[in-house]
């Protein structure tokens, strides 16, 4: 009789236990994918903020190397919309991102001051919707500025 007391409480056990992984899987799994959809959204932040400060540098580097101000505003503009395309990265709004140039020093270098810069401001709004992730804001707008000397090598005539 003792031998069949201490097998009833294990007998007990099991049948207590059964079912309880898949009911803490079913309370388990949303709060998953949710994890999942936050690091997939981190990741496409991550991937578009690094995106956007290259093609602004190089699109500032492109400037400062125009001979005047009108061609280092289309030049900038032309290069940071064709690298953030060629990038994969798809901002909402007008054309694919917003490229702003400050090349007001190009009236000083071509007296002949030294030290003047260029500033290529780039901005992206990064959408979120196609995740559907409840709580999650629907965009998020990431903006960079790249500065970059005007050559002084660059001639001002072509």
């Amino acid at each position: 009789m003792t031998a069949h007391t201490l097998k009833q409480p294990r007998a007990d056990r099991q049948r207590r236990d059964r079912g309880s992984a898949t009911l803490e899987l079913a309370i388990l799994t949303p709060a998953l994918i949710v994890l999942i959809g936050f690091i997939v959204v981190a990741g496409r932040v991550a991937i578009a903020n690094n995106t956007i400060t290259s093609v602004a540098g190089n699109a500032a580097r492109q400037a400062s190397l125009a001979r005047d101000a009108r061609t280092a505003a289309a030049t900038a503009a032309a290069t940071a919309k064709s690298a953030l395309t060629a990038q994969a990265i798809h901002c909402d709004g007008d054309g694919g991102g917003q490229v702003a140039v400050d090349a007001s020093g190009f009236a000083a270098a071509s007296q002949g001051t030294p030290g003047q810069s260029v500033v290529v401001t780039v901005t992206c709004v990064v959408s979120f919707t196609d995740l559907a992730i409840p709580g999650l804001p629907g965009s998020r707008t990431l903006s960079d500025r790249a500065v970059s000397p005007i050559d002084p090598n660059r001639g001002d005539t072509p």
